[in-house]
């Protein structure tokens, strides 16, 4: 018989297996459906820039074909260099009886090793030429490093603005469907003691339902900005994020002329043609490199025997060739005819890439300007709406004003709000687009 403890103790363990297999899974499915925080990433336009430079595949691009051209440059110069190749060969083949001296034919078996040094003493210019175009390539490449940055950097800033555009006009549609919503709260009031008509209650509520539609717009607008400016940086498009900045405004320390010279001296663009000009000289060189000889020197040492692995006999050579193009029916000529034109169409590119980025500085410039003095003007139309207001909701409450007229200055400081902000916009979009068209370098 099982004593009482041993029956008490089996009943205990089978009843704590049972409380585990309820509590467990309890615990378990409290841990993932507890609430997870998540909270905003805060950036400034600095942090933006920065998380695109990491991330941006435009970037990555171009520092692989940085790299790409490097290699390049290389192997350019590696050609110039002494080459060394080794060759193990195995034959069998049949003699014939004139080579044997016999009336048969006998077969023959070789087996040889060689090593082979090349050097190239003179390419008529043509290595050399290949080796500076590879140099140039790689300026290029590094440029266009250069370029992709101050382009990201305007994608990256003008988006960010926007999302600030959007914010703001949140902010003004917000408060004006408040103003709508207590001037229509004013308006039933009025409505109740019969002191004005149904009319100004239906119109008012027409110009609420009118302000409501903006203000959805505007938060849809604020969302998809965000999504863009997440795209630009790299992150998911649903990232939430909190933007530090807002709006700046300071007078531009630099004239137009001063701009215009810091563009010719610092476009990247500018620069890549000079090079892409020197390159295409250096094609004028090659191509005439077929008109001059060349000259290599080679080291042969042999190694030959009729048994593996063929090391029984030696022998050595050292040879001296000049080879000289003496007619090729015109095909040099054409080259270097060819090579003359692709200088001057580059630059012709080169000329009217400069004429296309002077345009775009003073384009931008002038546009900052306008932007500039509007900002002005639309801060002063913001203060005399905000006072119109204030005196048409007066007028309303004591009866001497209508709805009309409280419904307009509403309307009106809407507009001069917006104004204002796209007056921000605008300044701050067109810096950005100018200083990217100068080419100032992306820190």
């Amino acid at each position: 018989m099982l004593s009482n403890t041993m029956i008490l103790g089996g009943f205990s363990t089978r009843r704590y297996q049972r409380y585990f297999w309820i509590i467990v899974p309890i615990i378990m499915l409290m841990t993932v459906i507890q609430p997870v925080s998540a909270t905003a990433v805060e950036l400034s336009v600095e942090d933006c820039v920065a998380l695109a430079l990491k991330n941006n595949y435009d970037i990555k691009y171009a520092q692989s074909s940085r790299e790409k051209y490097y290699w390049a440059m290389k192997e350019a110069k590696k050609n110039k260099g002494l080459s060394i190749d080794l060759t193990h060969t195995d034959k069998r083949y049949n003699t014939p009886p004139a080579d044997t001296e016999t009336s048969t034919y006998e077969y023959t078996t070789n087996f040889d090793n060689q090593i082979a040094l090349t050097l190239p003493l003179y390419s008529g210019g043509k290595l050399e030429g290949k080796i500076e175009q590879a140099k140039l390539d790689l300026k290029v490449a590094e440029l266009d490093m250069d370029a992709a940055k101050q382009q990201l950097k305007l994608t990256v800033v003008t988006d960010y603005l926007t999302v600030l555009e959007y914010r703001n006009k949140v902010r003004v549609n917000q408060e004006t469907v408040t103003n709508y919503e207590e001037h229509l709260k004013l308006v039933k009031d009025k409505y109740d003691l019969g002191l004005v008509a149904k009319t100004d209650v239906l119109s008012s509520q027409v110009s609420l339902a009118g302000a409501q539609d903006d203000l959805i717009e505007a938060q849809n607008n604020y969302t998809n900005a965000i999504a863009t400016l997440n795209n630009a940086m790299g992150l998911p498009h649903a990232t939430d994020v909190t933007l530090k900045d807002d709006f700046t405004y300071g007078k531009y320390p630099q004239t137009l002329e001063e701009c215009l010279q810091y563009a010719e001296a610092h476009r990247p663009e500018l620069a890549q043609y000079e090079a892409k000009i020197a390159s295409a000289q250096y094609d004028v060189d090659i191509a005439k490199s077929g008109r001059r000889p060349t000259v290599n020197l080679t080291a042969e040492q042999d190694w030959y025997d009729s048994h593996l692995p063929g090391s029984k006999n030696s022998n050595w050579l050292l040879k001296l060739t000049t080879s000289l193009n003496v007619f090729d029916a015109g095909v040099t000529d054409a080259q270097v005819k060819q090579s003359w034109h692709n200088v001057d169409m580059v630059k012709d590119k080169a000329e009217q890439q400069r004429n296309t980025i002077l345009l775009n500085v003073r384009e931008y410039y002038l546009s900052m300007y306008e932007a500039e003095k509007q900002i002005d003007t639309n801060k002063v139309s913001v203060e005399q709406a905000e006072e119109s207001l204030m005196i048409q909701k007066a007028r309303y409450e004591v009866g001497i004003g209508t709805n009309l007229d409280l419904r307009d200055a509403v309307l009106s400081l809407d507009s001069a709000k917006k104004d204002y902000i796209q007056a921000l916009y605008d300044y701050n979009t067109n810096k950005a687009k100018l200083e990217q068209a100068m080419g100032l370098p992306v820190q």
